[in-house]
């Protein structure tokens, strides 16, 4: 396959999501970035991230979610681009401190969804909210995000409107 027949058109679908009132295939659904986003960090213990991420909550009076993926993870890529994206961000920035936490590939740190009601090999990525004292507010039980680039930006609005508490 030529490069350009490969390239433009995901680089194409991916440029109109970000563009307001865009219609057809991009406003349904969104081709993983090309260039991954290191989102994951594999060298920080996951307790630790939580922790920090429920005391800055505490804080600033928002919920936490947690984040269950991996960079090589095309639906959680697609994710973090919505999670930037207007109006996500500022209800975001307003309701919600992010945790990212590193699964491998869907074999590492498997106790954390766990321990929250997620069934990870359900797919990835996977949320959880809790509110700022790190009870479980909402816990994903069937993947409901692991088609994500079919997914509308849309579907996280409504989900960050639900739950922001």
């Amino acid at each position: 396959m030529n490069f350009a027949k490969a390239v433009v058109p995901a680089f194409a679908a991916a440029l109109l999501a970000f563009i307001p009132g865009s219609t057809g295939l991009a406003a349904a659904q969104m081709t993983p970035p090309l260039v991954k986003a290191h989102i994951y960090d594999e060298s920080t213990d996951p307790h630790a991230l939580i922790q920090a991420g429920l005391q800055q909550a505490r804080r600033e009076h928002k919920r936490v979610i947690v984040d269950f993926g991996g960079d090589w993870c095309g639906d959680c890529q697609v994710l973090d681009v919505y999670f930037k994206q207007s109006p996500n961000r500022e209800l975001m920035e307003k309701h919600f401190v992010l945790v990212h936490v590193y699964i491998g590939h869907i074999d590492k740190n498997l106790d954390i969804p766990t321990g929250y009601g997620i069934n990870i090999k359900k797919g990835v990525p996977a949320l959880a909210v809790l509110n700022a004292n790190g009870k479980v507010v909402y816990a994903q039980a069937t993947g409901e995000f692991e088609n994500m680039r079919n997914m509308k930006g849309s579907s996280v609005t409504e989900f960050l409107e639900k739950w922001k508490g």
